[in-house]
This record gives C-alpha cells, sequence and structure tokens, in this order.
C-alpha cells in the first residue's frame, strides 16, 4: 500500500504512515472485535460470513456481562455502566452485521486502490459503545428498542499482508506455557491486547507464542492461536466419544480444547473439526495433556489475529513448560498417517 495502514472510525477515514500498528490500534478502544484477510488479489474476503457471527455475538456478550469491555468508561464516573440485557435475536446479529458491511463498502475500495498490485489486505472490524451516547438516550434495556444500536461504533483497521510459506520447517512454531485461560473467554475483546503482557514477559529466548493452561496439564490454547495435537488413540478412552465411527481407519485423532473448558471459538479452530469430520479423520474435543504427550504425534496451531499472525496452521517444532524452571522437548518425527491428516486440512483451509 502506498499508505501502510488505513483506518476508519464512523464515517472518517485516515490514511497515511502515521496510523498505528493494529496492536496499538485495539490497546487504544474497547470493544469486540476480529480480524480476517483478504484473498486472490482482495477479491475475497476468508470466512467473512463467520467472522461477523462471532463478531455480533462477542459483542451482545460483552454488552449483558462486561459492558467495562465495550464501553468507554464515563470520565466523571468512570465505575459506572448501565445495565443492559441483549439477547441472541436475529435483530443484534443482522444490525451488527449491517453496520460493518456499511463500513466496510465505503472503506475497502479507497484500501484497495491505495495498496499495491497484488497485494492482500489485512482487516480488523471492532464494535466499540459510547457510554456518554448510550447515557443520553435514557432508558434502554435491550435490543427490542432500535436505539440500543445508536451508541455502538464500528472501526476499521486495514493493513497489509504477507501470506505465509507453509511447510517449511524453520516457520514453525515454538510455543511455551505460561499462564492460566482467558476470562470471558467466549468473546473476542481487545483488551486482551494490554491483559497479556504480563504473559509477554515470561516469553523464553526464541518463543513465538505463549499456550495457557489452567492446571499446568491440560492446554487450552496460545494467547492468539487456538492448539491441537495429532494423538496416538487410546481406545478404551475414545470409545463412543466421536461423532462418527472410524473404525479402525486411523490409529490417531486431532485434539483441541473444548470451547467449554474456556477457549475462544476461533474461526480457523471450527473449520479444522470441520474438515476432520467431513474427510472421515478422528476429531476429539479434549485438552490435550502434557502428561501424555509422550502420545503425541504432532502438534500445531492455527493462527487468529492477522495484525500479529495470519490465518493459517503452523507446525509446532519445540514446546516448552515453565514449572520451577524450564523444560524443554523435541516433538516427535512425523509420521505419514500425522501427514496425510495434515494434508487434508491444508487442502481445505489454505
Amino acid at each position: 500500500m502506498k499508505s501502510t495502514r488505513l483506518i476508519y472510525s464512523n464515517g472518517v477515514v485516515s490514511c497515511s504512515s502515521d496510523v498505528h500498528p493494529v496492536a496499538t490500534f485495539l490497546e487504544s478502544l474497547p470493544g469486540a472485535y476480529t480480524t480476517t484477510r483478504t484473498h486472490e488479489n482482495g477479491t475475497t474476503l476468508l470466512f467473512w460470513e463467520r467472522h461477523l457471527k462471532r463478531l455480533s455475538n462477542s459483542a451482545r456478550i460483552l454488552v449483558n456481562s462486561s459492558p467495562h469491555l465495550i464501553l468507554k468508561a464515563n470520565k466523571k464516573n468512570p465505575s459506572f455502566f448501565p445495565h443492559l440485557s441483549i439477547t441472541s435475536s436475529l435483530k443484534w446479529e443482522t444490525r451488527i452485521r449491517s453496520l460493518v458491511r456499511n463500513s466496510l463498502n465505503h472503506v475497502l475500495p479507497i484500501a484497495l486502490e491505495e495498496r499495491s498490485n497484488g497485494e492482500e489486505l489485512a482487516i480488523t472490524a471492532l464494535i466499540s459503545g459510547d457510554l456518554e451516547k448510550l447515557k443520553a438516550m435514557g432508558n434502554v434495556a435491550n435490543d427490542d428498542d432500535d436505539r440500543v444500536f445508536q451508541f455502538l461504533d464500528v472501526h476499521l483497521h486495514i493493513g497489509s499482508y504477507v501470506p505465509p510459506v507453509f511447510g517449511i520447517e524453520e516457520n514453525g512454531a515454538h510455543l511455551a506455557l505460561v499462564g492460566r485461560g482467558r476470562d470471558i473467554s467466549d468473546a473476542k475483546y481487545s483488551d486482551w491486547v494490554r491483559l497479556r503482557k504480563p504473559l509477554e514477559k515470561l516469553r523464553p529466548h526464541s518463543v513465538t507464542e505463549l499456550l495457557l493452561s489452567n492446571d499446568g496439564d491440560r492446554i487450552l490454547e496460545g494467547c492468539i492461536t487456538n492448539f491441537f495435537v495429532i494423538c496416538q488413540i487410546d481406545k478404551s478412552e475414545a470409545e463412543g466419544k466421536y461423532m462418527n465411527d472410524y473404525g479402525n481407519a486411523y490409529s490417531v485423532e486431532v485434539q483441541t480444547a473444548p470451547i467449554s473448558d474456556g477457549v475462544l471459538p476461533g474461526v480457523i479452530r471450527q473449520l479444522v473439526i470441520e474438515v476432520c469430520r467431513i474427510k472421515g479423520i478422528p476429531v476429539r474435543e479434549v485438552a490435550p495433556s502434557w502428561e501424555r504427550h509422550q502420545l503425541w504425534e504432532e502438534a500445531f496451531v492455527t493462527k487468529r489475529d492477522h495484525g500479529e499472525s495470519q490465518h493459517g496452521r503452523a507446525l509446532v517444532k519445540g514446546i516448552r513448560v515453565a514449572d520451577n524452571g524450564v523444560s524443554c522437548v523435541a516433538r516427535s518425527s512425523l509420521v505419514s498417517e500425522s501427514q496425510s491428516l495434515h494434508s487434508a486440512i491444508d487442502t481445505c483451509i489454505t
């Protein structure tokens, strides 16, 4: 792009080299957000409908349960947040989609015009609430009142995107287990960029992503990724746990922590699960256990935040677990069966 970054906020476009990186942008505003990217020379937004659905759901969750994470604070009374009750109605989702789409329709043509030829774009959409607007509206209780949408602001951050090269061992992820799982994990909110900073201080040298666990054994997710392992099947444990009867076609299964354990419902996470089921690959939503890592054939992460990483999958080269010191284990060597699982997943999501 001629201008490296672009921000669109409530009808105003800022397009210059002085526009902050997406992480700084997210730290500057409370709210629910999602990030996707363009594909095929800017002609397609990857999995955009899924991103919009999660964005509207995240905004609803924050408004209902944690308004301080979506509403800009009142300077005179920063601890005051009104009570709202937003249902999971189709009306709420439809209006959020409309707000974001209208904004994107205004700014995306500008971004496509400004970019270099063939360059792809990373697009972050953030829904933030204005407490002063909400107070001025008076008694607004739920989404049956059309005025509830008037306190919401839409912000878009657009930057250039360079697709990573997959399948190169040197590009593999290096992970360290350093902290507990997130609060309000079913919503994607901008304040997490600030909240994870203390964890970043614990990052060992050369580590590229930090894993979260509440007990030091069962791995939930990464700070900006979902975490998967390809694990040898314990048939006595796994019996009856699959959606389909896979018989003896595979001796390994894909494992990832369930949403109920407190992980973000990542778009690519769900796609991996769907691809596995379509392809007949055994997949089980259970938090991978570090104590049983000798059964792991491989591990991989699916990246969520395009401002800091990209859509896709990265093979894990090594994992470190911090427990009164740091111990290291190299990943198991590849086996043909787990390679076939990766091939099936890659074909469908990259």
